[in-house]
C-alpha cells in the first residue's frame, strides 16, 4: 500500500515548498485514510487541497492545523455545490459557479482594470530560501542600500530558481520508491564534490570568475572552476551571473569537467500563481486564479482594444515629427482608436550631453506635445506612456530608470492629460495582464558578454534565444554587475516571477515577435530614419503586429 505521508511531502513540501508538522500530516492522513476517496485520486485532491490554503489569507509556508482545516471545509463545501448544481441542471448542461458571469463587459470601465506600475513602485518583495516564499523587508527599498544588500540580491535569485527547478517534474523524486528512484535528475552542490573523483555530477548554480580570471559555478554553499573544453551548450545565450544547470565529471585537479550545459527550466505563469497568487508583487492589489479568470473573459470581450509601441523615437530628427502626425492621423480616422501609445527612448538621436542639451529636450517635446494635441481624439482620450531610453536624461548605466524629469516634459503634461512618465523597466497592468516594457539594447548588450563555447551560438536563432534566456533565467538583465549595474535594493523591479503576460523588449536589434512557454514577447523595432517602424498589440489575443509608414510619394 502507498504510504499516503510520502504522497503528502510530494505536493505540499516539494512542490509548493510548504511544511507540515506533525498534527498537520495526521490530519491529512485520517481524511485520506477514513475517507471514501480512491487511491488513485489522492495526488489529485491534495493537489486542490494545497491549492486552496494558498488562496486564503495570508498562508503561511508552516501550515497550522487549524489553517488547514480552514481550507479542508472551504474546499469541501466548493464540492458539494458543484455537485448540487450537477444535479439541478443534469449531466448535459455547462455550468460554472460565478456570481459574475452575467456581467456585460461593454459595462466595465478599461480605465479602472488599467495602471501603469514603475519599477520604484513596486513593493520590495524578498524570496526566502529557508521559509520558501515571499515576504517584505522591514524597511523601504533604498538606492543607497547597505553592503550587505550586493551579495543578497544575487543570493536571493539563486534561490528563488532553484525552488523552481525543483518544483520541475524532472527534478522531483518519485513517491514511491523502486527503479524509477534511478531516473529523475538529483542535483548536487558543490560542497558534497570532494573527494569524489571521477564521477558524474548535476550541478546548479551561476556563473562567476575567480580571481585568476577562471570561469566557475557558485552555488549557495561553495565554488568550483569549470573546465568548458568540451562542453554542449543547449539553447539560449550563457553569460556571466546566468543561473545554470551543469553535468560533468568531477576531475582530480578538483574541476568539473563540463559535458554538457543549459538554462533551468522555466515556470508557467499559471504554475507560479498558483502557488504565489496570494503576493501581490506590482502593488495595485492581488488577485485569486479564480478572478483572474474573471477578468480575462472581460478584457477578451474588448477585442478591438489596442495598444501602440514605439522606440527610439527621435523628436530632433527632422523627419520624425513630420510620421508622428502622419501616424496619429491614420489612427485618428481609424474605427477604433489606439487605447494607450507607448513610446520608448532614445528621445534625442544625439542624446543626454549636459546641460546645454537641455533646451533640445523641451523643444523636441513641445513639438511633439503640439503633435498629440493636433488630434483632439487622441490626446483627450487616449494614454500617451514615455519609456526613458538608454541615452536620455539623466544617462546613466543602472538599473532600473528613473522617469525624464519633470522639467524637461512639461510641455507634454499642459497638452495630453493622459500622459505619463514612469521608469524604465515598467509595467502596464491591464485586467488579468502584466506587460513589461524595457528599453534596453539588449542583444548586442548580451552577444558582447557571450561565454565563449565551442559552437555556442552558429546557426542559432539569436531572437528565441535571447527570449528563452531572460525568461529562463527570470530576470530582465541575467549581466554581471560590472556590465550592467543594478540598484540592489531594487533588483525585484527586474524580475520576471511570475513570468509576465507579456514582456515588450524595445531594442535597436531587427523587429521581432514569438511565444514562449505562453508569453508573448516582441520587439517593435526602431522608429527612426526612413523606416518608421512600430508594433500593435492586441491584449484581448496576447498577440502583436508589426505596422510602418508607406514611403511618400
Amino acid at each position: 500500500m502507498v504510504n499516503p505521508k510520502m504522497r503528502q511531502m510530494i505536493v505540499f513540501s516539494t512542490k509548493y515548498s510548504l511544511t507540515l508538522p506533525t498534527q498537520s500530516l495526521l490530519f491529512i492522513e485520517k481524511i485520506l485514510t477514513e475517507g471514501e476517496v480512491p487511491q488513485e485520486e489522492w495526488s489529485d485532491g491534495l493537489e486542490l487541497w494545497a491549492k486552496e490554503y494558498l488562496r486564503g489569507e495570508d498562508p503561511n509556508p508552516l501550515i497550522s492545523l487549524p489553517s488547514l482545516q480552514k481550507a479542508y471545509d472551504s474546499l469541501s463545501a466548493k464540492t458539494s455545490a458543484l455537485e448540487d448544481a450537477d444535479d439541478l441542471l443534469g449531466d448535459d448542461q455547462d455550468f460554472h459557479i460565478d456570481i459574475d458571469i452575467d456581467i456585460d463587459p461593454e459595462e466595465v470601465t478599461v480605465d479602472s482594470h488599467f495602471r501603469v506600475v514603475g519599477a520604484f513602485e513596486m513593493p520590495g518583495w524578498r524570496f526566502d530560501n529557508v521559509k520558501g516564499t515571499f515576504g517584505l523587508p522591514n524597511h523601504r527599498p533604498a538606492i543607497g542600500g547597505p553592503a550587505i544588500s550586493r551579495s543578497m540580491y544575487l543570493r536571493e535569485r539563486w534561490a528563488l530558481v532553484r525552488q523552481i527547478v525543483l518544483r520541475n517534474e524532472n527534478f522531483t523524486p518519485p513517491a514511491v520508491g523502486g527503479h524509477d528512484r534511478a531516473n529523475y535528475l538529483k542535483l548536487t552542490s558543490t560542497r558534497n564534490l570532494l573527494g569524489r573523483q571521477g564521477q558524474l555530477f548535476l550541478l546548479f548554480g551561476m556563473l562567476s570568475r575567480d580571481p585568476e580570471g577562471r570561469l566557475c559555478l557558485e552555488d549557495g554553499e561553495g565554488t568550483v572552476v569549470l573546465d568548458m573544453e568540451d562542453a554542449e551548450p543547449g539553447e539560449g545565450l550563457f553569460t556571466e551571473n546566468c543561473l545554470v544547470l551543469i553535468e560533468g565529471e568531477y576531475t582530480a585537479e578538483e574541476t568539473i569537467k563540463v559535458l554538457a550545459m543549459g538554462h533551468p527550466p522555466s515556470e508557467r505563469r499559471d504554475a507560479a500563481r498558483a502557488i504565489f497568487g496570494h503576493v501581490d508583487f506590482l502593488g495595485v492589489g492581488a488577485t485569486s486564479l479564480k478572478e483572474e479568470a474573471k477578468l480575462q473573459r472581460i478584457s477578451q470581450a474588448h477585442e478591438d482594444l489596442s495598444i501602440v509601441v514605439l522606440s527610439d523615437v527621435w523628436l530632433d530628427h527632422p523627419k520624425t515629427i513630420p510620421a508622428l502626425k502622419r501616424m496619429f492621423e491614420g489612427y485618428g480616422q481609424a474605427e477604433f482608436r489606439p487605447y494607450a501609445f507607448v513610446l520608448c527612448g532614445n528621445f534625442s538621436m544625439k542624446g543626454w550631453m549636459g546641460a546645454g542639451s537641455m533646451n533640445a529636450y523641451i523643444a523636441g517635446f513641445k513639438a511633439l506635445a503640439e503633435a498629440i494635441a493636433g488630434f483632439p481624439t487622441l490626446s483627450q482620450h487616449s494614454q500617451f506612456i514615455f519609456i526613458p531610453g538608454p541615452t536620455d536624461p539623466w544617462s546613466s548605466s543602472t538599473l532600473p530608470r528613473p522617469p525624464i524629469p519633470d522639467s524637461f516634459v512639461e510641455p507634454i503634461r499642459a497638452k495630453v492629460p493622459k500622459a505619463t512618465f514612469t521608469s524604465n523597466p515598467a509595467r502596464l497592468k491591464y485586467f488579468d495582464q502584466e506587460i513589461v516594457i524595457f528599453r534596453e539594447d539588449l542583444m548586442g548588450r548580451m552577444l558582447r558578454n557571450i561565454v565563449q563555447i565551442k559552437d555556442g551560438t552558429e546557426g542559432a536563432n539569436m531572437k528565441r534565444y535571447l527570449v528563452q534566456t531572460i525568461l529562463d533565467q527570470t530576470h530582465l538583465s541575467p549581466l554581471p554587475i560590472q556590465v550592467r549595474p543594478t540598484i540592489w535594493e531594487w533588483d525585484h523591479a527586474l524580475r520576471l516571477y511570475p513570468m509576465p503576460t507579456t514582456v515588450i523588449l524595445a531594442d535597436k536589434y531587427e523587429r521581432y515577435d514569438l511565444t514562449y512557454e505562453g508569453c508573448h514577447v516582441f520587439n517593435p523595432g526602431s522608429f527612426v530614419g526612413n523606416s518608421f517602424e512600430w508594433s500593435v498589440y492586441y491584449p484581448a489575443t496576447g498577440k502583436s503586429e508589426s505596422s510602418a509608414l508607406p514611403e511618400e510619394e
